[in-house]
């Protein structure tokens, strides 16, 4: 983005407000915007205005108007193409014949006395016109089209192509050639197309504005995955269950789920996954990589969405309330377990005991007591956990590590539920009540031990 003083914009001479975009037009930036105006307009003198700029309306019309040039030269170059195949000769051959139209003639004699009748009038006819896929032209002739053949063949795969400029992209994803470069990045891309989408994201450019709220992207087809948040419209469905979602890349993540097929797999250990982006995800376990970091404490995350709701815990904002009692949560999936508390919902069943949960992970790690699994081990001595947080916790014996702090009195522990228990003792909380006498506790290990009083009487 150049700077100007006037910051007006040279095309339209309309003033450009301080929070607009505008571009430069002095030489040829990553946009080409010189170049593209004098290739359609090169009658204008951009020398006689010192830094000339063209705010962002004009951009993208200059964009367009290049771009249905190009449309329009290579449809030439396509026509041309068409002439020179065998196979479409006949069709041409038709195309520039008249199709037979029913006409009443009348005669001169009759014409010299009715001089307000016109030499012939045309019925409507009730010929069926087929259309023709390249191009506007119709025809009654259906063999002309039906037996119309793809001449451009791929020699490696199935591909067959209508243009020759067609069929030569497509051979570059066999031979790997990416010719479009980025002049300010590594990026290399098949297509001009995808080469200017990628220039999208280093000049901030967003052509595409929702007309609901203040959305912008590079791509059409992005606005338009966009919109459905705004018209509820989901028009992927699974044919198996109910799932329906907003755009194909999605319905096919989630067909994975049915047919179990993960195709991303880790080079380092058996982790397979449904997406790549969860690989990737996971090889930061490997690699210790935590890449998303807090601007505030010394918190790292392997993925921006753990980085965002750490950040909530800085503002104490907790969106997503419980309608049936006061409690909040910093995510939608935290309340749905804490709403499981009043349903009484313990959808999380264990195949081999009685046991249930509220959540997968909690299942999971029951199943470890069946199995005998402790992934988790400690660097230092032999001891194995189930749990992750188990693991941590054992840590902080080592270190002597105790940050959770009593406020009330000197009083530190290791986690955070030995300091509530803790602080029971100073408001004189008993939560935990014997429902065949009077007795309350502090703990639920100390009302098991009375209640075995009872069932030994």
């Amino acid at each position: 983005m150049a700077e100007n003083t006037t910051n007006t914009c040279r095309i339209c001479l309309l003033k450009i407000g301080e929070t607009e975009r505008y571009y430069s037009l002095n030489k040829d930036n990553e946009l080409m915007l010189q170049s593209k105006l004098l290739d359609f307009l090169p009658e204008i003198d951009l020398n006689i205005t010192p830094k000339p700029i063209a705010c962002n309306r004009c951009t993208i019309t200059i964009e367009e108007i290049y771009e249905f040039k190009q449309l329009g030269i290579q449809t030439e170059i396509t026509i041309r193409n068409l002439r020179q195949q065998a196979a479409v000769k006949e069709f041409l051959d038709e195309n520039i014949k008249a199709e037979p139209s029913d006409l009443k003639i009348f005669s001169d004699d009759y014409l010299e006395i009715n001089t307000d009748v016109p030499a012939c009038i045309e019925e409507p006819s009730t010929t069926e016109l087929y259309p023709f896929n390249y191009n506007n032209y119709q025809t009654s002739n259906r063999t002309l089209l039906t037996n119309y053949e793809e001449p451009f063949k791929c020699n490696v795969c199935d591909y067959c192509g209508v243009t020759k400029l067609g069929l030569k992209m497509h051979m570059r994803k066999h031979t790997g050639e990416k010719p479009f470069k980025c002049n300010i990045c590594d990026y290399c891309s098949t297509t001009k197309n995808d080469l200017k989408i990628h220039m999208c994201r280093h000049t901030g450019e967003r052509p595409f504005k929702c007309n609901v709220c203040d959305y912008c992207s590079i791509t059409k087809p992005v606005l338009k995955m966009h919109m459905h948040m705004h018209t509820g419209k989901k028009p992927f469905k699974c044919n198996l269950c109910d799932y329906c979602s907003t755009t194909k890349s999605k319905l096919e993540m989630h067909m994975r789920k049915h047919t179990g097929v993960r195709p991303f797999k880790c080079n380092i250990c058996d982790y397979c996954s449904i997406t790549k982006w969860d690989l990737k995800v996971h090889m930061h376990k490997h690699n210790g990589e935590k890449p998303f970091k807090c601007d505030i404490c010394d918190y790292c995350s392997t993925t921006k969405s753990n980085l965002k709701l750490h950040m909530q815990k800085h503002t104490s904002v907790k969106p997503f309330k419980c309608n049936i009692c006061d409690y909040s949560s910093i995510t939608k999936w935290v309340l749905k377990i804490h709403m499981h508390k009043h349903t009484g919902e313990k959808p999380f069943k264990c195949d081999i005991c009685d046991y249930c949960s509220t959540t997968k992970p909690k299942l999971k790690m029951h199943i470890h007591k069946h199995t005998g699994v402790r992934p988790f081990k400690c660097n230092i001595c032999d001891h194995c956990s189930v749990t992750n947080r188990d693991l941590k916790l054992h840590m902080r014996k080592h270190t002597g590590e105790k940050s959770f702090k009593c406020t009330i009195c000197d009083y530190c522990s290791i986690n955070k539920w030995d300091l509530k228990i803790h602080i029971r003792r100073h408001t004189g909380e008993k939560p935990f009540k014997c429902n065949l006498c009077d007795y309350c506790t502090t703990t639920m290990s100390q009302l098991k031990t009375h209640i075995q009083k009872h069932t030994a009487e």
